[in-house]
């Protein structure tokens, strides 16, 4: 079982918002065609942080990527350069800090906005830097990607909901309402990227709270959502951790000694791990079960 896959992150949505306005996702868990998690953020409960813990599994504590003023590369290794290592080919359409954390760092709009790269770990980039920059733009962003290159893992990272929760706050029609449209734009593009091939999982880095801010311990902070969706995925049970979604998507992708964390549980089976790389050295709201964890091999052991 080696398959592509699409990650979103809809960037600060908490969980609860998630749950309560995203009525085709929801849909999705109703006809079990998906399930919803709930998963904690590391903290700091902040963007370039959690982007970072996201893509590597490494904490921001021992990623270093602590606030999102550090612009500089990633010390680790993260799903982008495992996938080049293995010959994947890889994209994203994302705010341009993702850039900066797996391609190049300061980013420059001019030369890095279009990337078209394959000695790059972001191979195929769409990048923007304005916050309010449309999701719907994004969305068609990654689909014109997804068209042209036809990656093996391809992110999606747009910021309008982010963007709404500083201007308005967690408890705003704004906030919900944002939410609302990126369900919209979702139920566009999710049955033709299933048709494609892809296992899906939309996320968030972390939540929002009533100051128009994010970064502390409050449940709203940190509360975030993670729907899967596809064949792949058991939707049964489990405790998912955010430091556990890198070394799912290697596993759904079959990268060998990736050496990153992930619950064997999320997946419906242990897929072939066939790609070979240099070796360096339910709702269905699922909340209540514990899994056999696979042990970090690398860096998450430091």
């Amino acid at each position: 079982m080696n398959n592509k896959v699409i990650l979103v992150v809809l960037d600060g949505l908490n969980h609860q918002v998630a749950h309560d306005c995203m009525g085709y996702l929801n849909a999705l868990i109703e006809q079990d065609r998906a399930t919803l998690y709930p998963v904690i953020s590391e903290l700091p409960s902040m963007s370039r942080p959690l982007y970072e813990c996201l893509l590597t599994g490494v904490t921001p504590a021992k990623s270093g990527i602590v606030n999102n003023d550090i612009v500089r590369l990633s010390h680790h290794s993260s799903v982008f350069s495992l996938a080049k290592q293995a010959s994947l080919t890889t994209a994203a359409a994302a705010y341009h800090w993702m850039s900066e954390l797996y391609n190049i760092a300061p980013y420059n709009a001019v030369r890095d906005r279009f990337t078209d790269d394959p000695s790059l770990n972001i191979q195929h980039g769409c990048f923007y830097h304005m916050d309010h920059y449309p999701d719907e733009m994004v969305f068609l962003d990654a689909e014109n990607l997804r068209q042209q290159h036809n990656p093996d893992f391809l992110l999606i990272h747009p910021m309008n909901i982010d963007d709404a929760g500083h201007k308005f706050g967690l408890d705003s029609s704004q906030y919900r309402n944002t939410a609302r449209g990126a369900d919209i734009i979702l139920s566009n593009y999710v049955d033709v990227w299933l048709d494609a091939g892809y296992q899906i999982l939309i996320t968030s880095d972390h939540g929002m709270n009533n100051d128009r801010s994010h970064g502390g311990i409050l449940p709203e902070e940190r509360a975030v959502p993670l729907f899967v969706i596809g064949d792949s995925f058991s939707h049964q049970p489990t405790v998912m951790q955010q430091t556990e979604l890198c070394g799912n998507v290697c596993q759904l992708l079959g990268l060998v000694d990736h050496g990153k964390a992930y619950n064997s549980a999320l997946l419906n089976q242990q897929p072939e791990l066939i790609r070979q790389q240099p070796c360096n050295t339910s709702i269905k709201t699922s909340a209540s079960t514990n899994t056999n964890n696979q042990a970090e091999k690398s860096e998450n052991s430091l």
